[in-house]
């Protein structure tokens, strides 16, 4: 499936492409939470890096997370005149970007449920929504993106 994404002002579009494009997974930990501010969590997707077109990638700014003493070799791309966030890369998965879901304006399939991560870290004045087949972790679950898709079903070309 194409997506294509924007930030708020509009520096900064991209189209990628994403044979996981349903927004199931939330996370709760501080980085997501501070950085994203949706909710209490940001939503993640993930998609093939090589196909990642950028438009206004002068007004991209990279944010490397810290995680207690260490530095995040994650890159938490952002536009730097408007804040959105817009996707991670990690070099340790170099085939995959996450971009995510609050900067994709390419409609999104609705998820049959959803995977709650990293609650052990969410604030105390987040509630945590969800429906009855919703799974929740306190850190990360062993499925992936990728296979919590193929599971469901959901995987699209």
């Amino acid at each position: 499936m194409l997506l294509r994404g924007s930030c708020h002002c509009g520096a900064v579009r991209y189209r990628v492409r994403s044979s996981q494009p349903v927004p199931y997974q939330r996370c709760y930990c501080s980085i997501c939470r501070k950085t994203q501010g949706g909710g209490g969590y940001a939503i993640d997707i993930a998609a093939d890096a090589r196909s990642l077109e950028v438009d206004g990638r002068g007004a991209v700014t990279i944010y490397h997370a810290r995680i207690g003493d260490t530095i995040s070799s994650a890159e938490r791309a952002f536009c730097g005149t408007c804040g959105s966030g817009l996707w991670i890369f990690s070099p340790e998965w170099p085939d995959m970007i996450y971009p995510f879901a609050s900067a994709i304006d390419t409609d999104l399939p609705t998820p049959p449920e959803h995977t709650h991560v990293m609650l052990g870290s969410r604030a105390s004045w987040v509630e945590i929504e969800g429906g009855p087949r919703d799974k929740r972790f306190a850190e990360y679950p062993d499925e992936s993106i990728v296979d919590w898709h193929a599971r469901t079903g959901l995987t699209t070309q």
